[in-house]
């Protein structure tokens, strides 16, 4: 299989079998996880399969979303700044996805535009319809090239009127390829407390809206807390023109990833394909049941990881999607490693004031990661962190923005340059430990206004004999063992300043990894008879890492937080 997964079997026709995904009643249903879950079984019957996600938003790409309002950026190998959607695609997958698989609305009038001053259309007039539907169904159909299948989200809800091209790309291929294109609909069955039974009225609802735009679900797909019951399975299936076998429970599960199997166990991939005139086989899906039961079991081990986060607070409420594929990474190399994981979220501005909740949070923990970042708010509060972990020998993991800050630590309180800093965050800083630097095109891509930013994945060589090396030896997380030579994402502007690389070396400040050239460095350290394991990357582990293979790094970190609290 290679990385993108088109390889198995192939349909016998030439066009591929597209399902789209809507979505009904109200927003986060989990249109994302349906898709890849029941991508995940149609791939475990031996076909290869995509997945597409079309977004509503004029923004070109997620990068510039703020991740309290949208999520985490899913990051891609090919450098796409994605929705989170897509990260669900290539964990479940197992396979890679990138600017193939994600478009937005924004993308779609920007091409259909830029063709009108192009004279692609050869003088017409060019309205909304048919065009704009048509550069649609052009994105779906290149995603699918070379697959069986090709799952297509569509973003938001039926009856928004962002989203209507969608639904009208949707209409147009069911009457160019009717035996080769299905609609699932997801839709809630909420259960209001003082009723306390299943309502179907919403997804009737929802359903009649769909029929109004010309479309016929081919499968009601109900979140809810439980199971829906066969009583409120027929009345769909009567008002909603379906078989009472075509309405599919998604009940809330103890894990995401147990979705795959109560799909199977209700059989739903056999009946997509039953419905698309494929042959079902029997798929092993035994290696998947013993990933979710060691998710599911008792653990002989507890450890409590502080996140110095800052992308938590939205309103009265607190969100950790801004953190999606951080907190996965984390759980996998738990449930791999037998371990109890508590997370404790610390807000970086309150750790920054001294406030006591915080401050005893990080005195707590067993381990401390600074994750991604942006800009000046709590950073002070981060760099305490770090000092913390550091002069305390509490397991760190530094990821990009804690890379550049664990430097700009170290230099401040170790090599004695007390005003050193990021220039992002202080220009005028006589240190500029962490720099911006200048536009080169085979390390850069530009991001509006002339920022730059290295965005996709990069090479980094590894020294031998530091404990970055050690981790990706024991895992076999080389790309290329014999030049010590590893490949990870990268999401970033800033870099380390190489004019304070000796300085900072000769304090015992460790360059564990670098680009093949030596321009950057990607990998920093502290040595191990000084500290049980702080490592920071200018990369981002935890959109490789994936649930039947986590990430070295966080396997190890785990390891080390745990030898930490016994």
């Amino acid at each position: 299989m290679s990385k993108t997964g088109k390889s198995q079997i192939s349909n016998s026709k030439k066009t591929p079998k597209y399902i789209f995904v809507s979505g009904g009643v109200l927003s986060g249903l989990g249109k994302g996880i349906t898709a890849a879950s029941l991508g995940y079984l149609l791939k475990n019957q031996g076909y290869s399969v995509t997945n597409i996600k079309c977004e509503n938003y004029l923004n070109l790409d997620s990068g510039n979303i703020n991740p309290v309002e949208h999520g985490d950026v899913f990051l891609c190998e090919d450098g796409l700044e994605a929705d989170l959607d897509l990260g669900s695609y290539e964990r479940f997958l197992s396979q890679e996805v990138g600017h193939l698989n994600f478009t937005t609305v924004g993308q779609i009038y920007l091409s259909v535009i830029k063709k009108t001053q192009d004279l692609h259309f050869d003088g017409a007039t060019v309205d909304a319809l048919p065009y704009v539907p048509e550069e649609v169904i052009k994105r779906i159909t290149l995603a699918g090239e070379g697959f069986d299948i090709v799952l297509v989200e569509l973003g938001g809800t039926a009856g928004e009127y962002q989203n209507v091209i969608y639904y009208e790309a949707y209409r147009i291929m069911k009457l160019r390829f009717p035996k080769d294109t299905l609609h699932l609909h997801v839709t809630y069955f909420p259960n209001p407390s003082h009723i306390n039974e299943l309502k179907s009225k919403p997804t009737q609802l929802s359903v009649r809206k769909l029929n109004e735009l010309g479309i016929q679900p081919d499968f009601i797909v109900g979140r809810a807390r439980t199971y829906i019951d066969d009583k409120r399975k027929e009345k769909v299936a009567y008002y909603c023109n379906l078989a009472k076998e075509d309405v599919i429970s998604n009940p809330d599960c103890d894990t995401v990833y147990e979705l795959p199997l109560v799909f199977a166990d209700q059989k739903f991939d056999q009946a997509v394909l039953k419905k698309l005139g494929l042959p079902a086989k029997k798929g092993d899906l035994s290696e998947w049941r013993d990933f979710v039961g060691k998710i599911t079991s008792p653990k002989s081990k507890k450890v409590n990881i502080a996140i110095i986060a800052k992308y938590i607070a939205t309103g009265d409420f607190e969100l950790k999607d801004s953190y999606v594929s951080l907190l996965e990474s984390l759980y996998y190399a738990s449930w791999h490693g037998d371990v109890e994981l508590q997370i404790d979220f610390i807000n970086a501005e309150e750790l920054e004031k001294k406030k006591k909740k915080a401050v005893d949070a990080l005195e707590n923990a067993d381990g401390i990661i600074v994750p991604i970042g942006w800009g000046e708010r709590g950073v002070e509060g981060k760099i305490d962190a770090i000092t913390y972990a550091r002069e305390n020998k509490v397991p760190f993991l530094g990821l990009c923005y804690g890379m550049q800050l664990a430097s700009v630590e170290f230099a401040r309180n170790v090599v004695g340059l007390k005003d050193a800093h990021t220039t992002e965050v202080r220009p005028d800083t006589p240190y500029p430990i962490i720099h911006d630097i200048p536009f080169e095109e085979k390390y850069q891509k530009i991001k509006g206004d002339g920022a730059s930013m290295r965005l996709g994945a990069y090479d980094c060589v590894l020294k031998e004999g530091t404990l970055a090396h050690k981790i990706y030896s024991k895992h076999d997380g080389f790309k290329n063992k014999l030049e010590n030579l590893i490949s990870e994402r990268h999401r970033h502007r800033y870099e380390f300043n190489n004019e304070y690389r000796e300085a900072l070396e000769k304090h015992g400040f460790i360059t564990s990894g670098t680009s093949p050239d030596d321009v950057f460095v990607e990998v920093i350290e502290l040595p191990e008879s000084q500290h049980p394991f702080f490592l920071a990357t200018q990369a981002h582990p935890e959109y490789k890492s994936r649930p039947l293979k986590p990430h070295p790094i966080f396997i190890e970190y785990l390891k080390a937080a745990t030898k930490k609290k016994a």
